[in-house]
């Protein structure tokens, strides 16, 4: 997908799972509860250092961490806490579970989950949706989504994308972006299943050339034609991965934007999008950020959020 970005939260030097679970232990056990220590241990490891964690505990103590937080935490401070102690595809998973489950479905959460990750990464919440919930996360997904749309998330989900260097080719890179043309800005209509296909199947480093090339084939940016020739969920998917294939600190970015602007937060997104890519470009989300929006990603957080909700995010962002 795109090269490693720089995350805000890195495994912990000298670190030591019995110790950290003791003090958790600690922390949640008698009267009251000392919320400080745990966001400073649980905010200064890694994912798989709170796997360690969470697995010393049931050893040690016979205990679930996962179900002694829920029973000792509360609100979106329990709701962010959870999220960095869940496995990260499992995590993912509950997201998705989430926006299908009920009536209605939140196509928003659906296409940043699995239109910004790369071909492994999907493939790693296809395996874990189906041991989570019994069922195939394609299965799960069609009888929720429609037309188009669905037919393009089946596909990223079945696992067609190419990855790696191996498939980057210049010279069908032209070839591509003039069957794009001529299915969208060419034709009098839109051909959506060679969109499909085209941002389904290839690479990113593909994609990548594929836009430099419909810039010359077209005279104007895929961006544009899609926003002209595609409409709905699928228009919002597709270009989905036209950003995160340029820039996807900034496609992260504009998603924080929206859960804080506004009336009210979306709570959800915002811890979501925090926890996920801590460990991987958070500290490239915060700089596009600033960038576009004219104002640190802390200080938008501060003016949203409270209490330890708010510390837990400020620590994973990096911020005072």
């Amino acid at each position: 997908m795109s090269p490693k970005g720089t995350p805000t939260v890195r495994p912990a030097a000298n670190f030591n799972a019995a110790e950290d679970g003791a003090a958790l232990r600690a922390a949640m056990k008698g009267f009251g509860t000392d919320e400080q220590a745990i966001i400073d241990i649980l905010t200064a490891r890694s994912n798989a250092q709170r796997q360690e964690i969470a697995r010393f505990f049931t050893t040690e103590y016979g205990r679930d961490l996962i179900e002694d937080l829920k029973s000792e935490l509360g609100g979106h401070f329990e709701d962010v806490i959870l999220a960095l102690v869940r496995p990260p595809a499992d995590y993912l998973c509950k997201e998705l579970h989430k926006a299908m489950e009920g009536a209605g479905t939140n196509e928003h959460t659906l296409i940043e989950i699995l239109c910004s990750r790369s071909n492994s990464e999907v493939q790693d919440i296809v395996t874990a949706y189906e041991r989570l919930y019994d069922r195939p996360l394609a299965e799960h997904m069609c009888s929720e989504t429609s037309g188009h749309f669905r037919r393009l998330l089946t596909l990223i989900v079945t696992g067609v994308r190419s990855e790696g260097a191996a498939g980057v080719d210049p010279g069908r890179a032209r070839e591509q972006a003039e069957q794009l043309w001529a299915a969208g800005e060419g034709k009098l209509g839109t051909d959506e299943e060679v969109f499909n296909r085209i941002l389904a199947h290839e690479s990113f480093d593909q994609l990548r050339l594929i836009f430099e090339e419909y810039k010359n084939v077209s005279g104007r940016t895929i961006q544009q034609a899609i926003r002209d020739e595609l409409s709905g969920d699928l228009k919002e998917a597709i270009a989905t991965i036209v950003e995160c294939v340029q820039n996807p600190a900034a496609y992260f970015a504009e998603r924080l934007h929206k859960a804080i602007a506004g009336a009210g937060t979306d709570d959800e997104t915002l811890i979501r999008i925090i926890v996920s890519r801590s460990e991987v470009d958070l500290g490239d989300i915060k700089v596009e950020y600033e960038r576009l929006y004219e104002k640190t990603l802390e200080s938008a957080v501060k003016g949203e959020c409270s209490g330890d909700y708010k510390r837990t995010l400020l620590a994973l962002i990096g911020g005072p």
